[in-house]
């Protein structure tokens, strides 16, 4: 199939790379980097996060008083990061290293399975129903049937996160595989294009939306996956899931609530990434 770089839509450049999709002229990408750097000055777009944060710190504070079996004072928590901040990074490694493993290898798997659906009907109808209900199946229940299968190592841990992460990809690029336009799919075929060329300029192309979509869930997600697994091995003791558990059972309430804000920042990084890098691979999406 020969497809011309040079081809206009009117006055919108089409990709030379993508031919299906419109390139945005500099005019537009221009206006769009000088909204995005603007809108960060106004109050209108940090004032509301930051008048909810005071709040939540507040209602803590009352809830530290009231509840002090539940939550712990923001300043003995502060106080325990500060003390041994070592202790907390070298956990948060292991538990990052865990989740980032389990991650990749769930979304090789189910982005390759998510091909084949999408490529073969008989495959779609057989796997897509099973994949729907495993998805809704606690995972979590089988973490400790993993230990015991697998040992205390980083091996249940991987496999938890990867089973966590793959149903999510698995569905969503599977949908966005087959999420393309009629239209655009009938001027593949009317050039005698393979089912490869098809996949590879138009199907892969059009599905990166649900991709980035998925991986917005399943980044932060991932590293619950690694918490559940580390806390079901008891035997564990290393990560944050098992810091939570060990301060837990010793009763020490601001290390806990210390290691629980250290996930809660990290799944929030990951999310930022994840949306960061969307935003600069999918420039030419216009949703």
């Amino acid at each position: 199939m020969t497809l011309q770089p040079g081809a206009q839509t009117g006055t919108q450049p089409i990709s030379p790379r993508r031919p299906h999709l419109l390139v945005p002229t500099p005019e537009q990408l221009a206006a769009r980097r000088l909204r995005r750097r603007t809108r960060l000055l106004r109050p209108a777009y940090w004032l509301p996060f930051v008048l909810l944060v005071v709040v939540l710190a507040i209602a803590w504070g009352i809830g530290a008083r009231q509840m002090p079996y539940l939550f712990a004072p923001l300043g003995e928590i502060a106080g325990v990061l500060s003390e041994d901040p070592v202790y907390f990074l070298e956990n948060t490694l292991i538990t990052l290293g865990e989740a980032m493993v389990g991650l990749g290898i769930g979304f090789v798997a189910a982005f390759a399975l998510a091909v084949v659906v999408s490529e073969v009907a008989v495959v779609r109808r057989a796997v897509m129903p099973l994949a729907v209900v495993l998805s809704v199946t606690p995972l979590v229940a089988i973490a400790p049937l993993l230990v015991v299968a697998l040992g205390f190592g980083m091996a249940p841990k991987v496999v938890l996160t990867a089973l966590v992460c793959f149903f999510p990809i698995l569905i969503n690029v599977a949908t966005g595989l087959r999420t393309v336009p009629g239209p655009v799919l009938e001027v593949y075929r009317t050039v005698a294009a393979s089912r490869l060329e098809v996949l590879r300029y138009l199907r892969v192309p059009a599905s990166l939306p649900y991709v980035f979509a998925s991986l917005r869930i399943v980044f932060p997600l991932s590293m619950i996956g690694a918490v559940v697994a580390e806390l079901a091995a008891a035997g564990s003791a290393d990560g944050l899931g098992s810091v939570i558990q060990v301060a837990s059972s010793q009763n020490r309430l601001a290390t806990v609530w210390a290691a629980i804000f250290v996930l809660a920042a990290l799944g929030s990084l990951l999310f930022w990434f994840v949306t960061l890098a969307e935003r600069r691979v999918l420039r030419w999406h216009q949703p």
